[in-house]
């Protein structure tokens, strides 16, 4: 279980590096939109636990750096990924047990 949601976060990380690197070489309106759209799950993750505002504010007030928000959206996003491995892990776990549990009182 751990091992995929390691996985699925390096990769994860690895596209939205690539993407972020051709936005700038290569600037245009679809690879910003996929950049957008990578963000926005750390982004509403963020928001959902009342974060996002004052790492939006402090990025305006030049507070914090574009490499900080990007490093808080990755550690966001590579928490996403593991909790949902868990979930996932737990929730399969519990079917397998069951049907465990069903096909032994046969």
């Amino acid at each position: 279980m751990g091992g995929n949601a390691f996985l699925l976060s390096v990769l994860y990380l690895l596209v939205g590096i690539v993407v972020e690197g051709a936005r700038r070489v290569w600037p245009s309106i679809f690879l910003q939109r996929l950049s957008l759209s990578l963000d926005s799950l750390p982004a509403r993750a963020l928001e959902l636990v009342g974060l996002m505002e004052p790492l939006r504010e402090a990025y305006f007030t030049q507070q914090i750096r574009e490499s900080v928000v990007r490093l808080v959206f990755g550690v966001t996003t590579i928490i996403i990924i593991f909790l949902l491995a868990v979930v996932v892990g737990v929730f399969m776990g519990s079917l397998r047990s069951l049907a465990l549990r069903r096909a032994s009182r046969r």
